[in-house]
């Protein structure tokens, strides 16, 4: 299994349009990929700004790459987030795991 992590930053204006979005637009889009096992989408509020982690489960890399394009390390970004995203992080982090419980 591969776990990976994405993260993002919006204005405290933006945070619930945005949060918004992941549940519409790109949940559905994750879910649609063959090989996800699970999907959390966290929200941290700062006093200037909201932080988005994204946290996913895949069955391998291949599940990975489906998702995410031949390099997997890249982040993928959908053309709304340019409107809600305080800079783009050029990659995700994926890990394999090696236990679970």
């Amino acid at each position: 299994m591969i776990v990976r992590t994405w993260h993002g930053r919006t204005s405290l204006k933006d945070a619930d349009a945005y949060e918004e979005f992941m549940r519409v637009r790109a949940a559905p889009d994750y879910a649609s990929v063959e090989g996800l096992v699970q999907l959390f989408f966290t929200r941290r509020d700062d006093a200037d700004c909201a932080h988005f982690l994204l946290v996913t489960v895949w069955k391998n890399m291949d599940a990975v790459k489906a998702f995410a394009g031949d390099d997997p390390s890249l982040a993928k970004y959908y053309p709304e987030d340019d409107a809600y995203l305080l800079e783009k992080e050029t990659h995700s982090l994926n890990h394999q795991v090696f236990f679970t419980r």
